[in-house]
């Protein structure tokens, strides 16, 4: 019960700024459609600020608009086939069927489907419109949605790197325990935790992609701003280092599938190769405190790339000694795709294509072009 109690503290001690942003956005999304519009019962304008907020985090604010314009349109229809058919099973049915199929249509979260079902389901079983037809709903959730758009840029504005930053350090970190779950299975020869870590590699691409859009995210909130419009070179940066970690995730993938090959073979694993593997993993902690650290300063970014490079070029050669030991097929898999993350790795610190290419190419033992 303590240990529990413990994570929970944790948990809000670490989250307790999106949970006051959503409060207050909610509270001030009602306040000016209930006082300052004057609007009767207006629920879908604390409600709505509360789904985009929720749903919009990380997002570029061409998303977030067509978001808001999204839960605003799902209420509209839900009204609009209210006060033509009247409340009732059928009507239900209809306003459900067109609420989850344009949210679906447009591509919308799971999550996001439902609220908006919610919320139609709400305005047809508990407050049926009465009377003459006057938007207030519609317009209740547009309110709440630019609320919600409003209080996102004002904590992104205090430091629009933030988000950025947290989403690259996960990148990178499931990555590497991607990395150590292959080890852990070529060293037990399990051949099914190699196929569950090679079903986990499947799912990274989904890491970098959330990255992609959080690059995209960060770079349109700082043209918005001129005073740190400075930090563009450093969002260029990172998009170079994400194309080239895409590359990686590749890599790393068919690094997977020859793994769970030589466990399926029953071959003993050589320890070597187990030693490769985690060098590799090292060097994509390093690459992802070197990427971090260059968007806040707060460290030696420069320490962590040559920490990267150091441990990335022991891998290879780690490898390049497993070779003259003619290895089965897949250990020779595995190395060459060694050394293709490697590269990929060394690129996306920032290092010169050619140096990269022939140094990781000495240390696998190949002669120099």
């Amino acid at each position: 019960m303590r240990g529990w109690w413990k994570a929970a503290v944790g948990r809000l001690r670490d989250g307790w700024i999106p949970v006051v942003e959503a409060a207050l956005a909610a509270t001030v999304a009602w306040l000016i459609a209930a006082r300052l519009i004057g609007h009767p019962d207006p629920f879908f304008a604390p409600s709505a600020a509360l789904i985009v907020l929720g749903e919009s985090r990380g997002q570029r604010i061409r998303q977030t608009i067509e978001l808001i314009l999204g839960v605003a349109g799902g209420v509209l229809i839900a009204d609009l086939m209210v006060h033509a058919l009247g409340p009732g099973t059928g009507t239900m049915l209809i306003v459900l069927l067109l609420t989850l199929g344009i949210t679906v249509a447009a591509g919308a979260s799971s999550t996001l489907v439902i609220q908006t079902a919610v919320s139609a389901l709400y305005l047809v079983v508990v407050a049926a419109p009465k009377g003459e037809f006057v938007p207030f709903r519609f317009v209740d959730a547009l309110i709440g949605g630019a609320v919600a758009l409003a209080a996102s840029q004002l904590v992104t504005a205090r430091d629009p790197l933030a988000p950025l930053v947290t989403e690259a350090r996960q990148t990178f970190t499931d990555l590497a325990e991607l990395l150590d779950r292959i080890d852990d299975a070529l060293d037990r020869c399990d051949e099914t935790a190699a196929q569950a870590a090679l079903d986990r590699a499947r799912q990274v691409d989904g890491c970098v992609e959330r990255l992609r859009k959080a690059v995209q995210a960060c770079g349109e909130t700082l043209r918005l701003r001129v005073r740190r419009r400075r930090h563009l070179g450093q969002i260029e940066e990172v998009e170079a280092t994400t194309r080239q970690l895409d590359y990686a995730v590749r890599n790393i993938r068919v690094l997977a599938r020859n793994a769970s090959t030589l466990t399926r073979l029953h071959t003993a694993t050589p320890p070597e190769l187990g030693a490769a593997i985690r060098a590799l993993a090292e060097a994509v902690r390093a690459a992802g405190a070197a990427l971090a650290t260059d968007l806040t300063g707060h460290d030696d970014a420069d320490r962590h790339v040559g920490r990267a490079d150091e441990a990335a070029l022991e891998a290879v050669r780690i490898g390049a000694e497993l070779l003259d030991s003619d290895p089965p097929l897949p250990v020779v898999m595995i190395v060459g795709q060694i050394r293709a993350t490697a590269i990929d790795l060394l690129r996306g610190v920032g290092e010169d294509d050619v140096a990269v290419l022939t140094r990781v190419d000495e240390a696998l033992g190949l002669p120099a072009v």
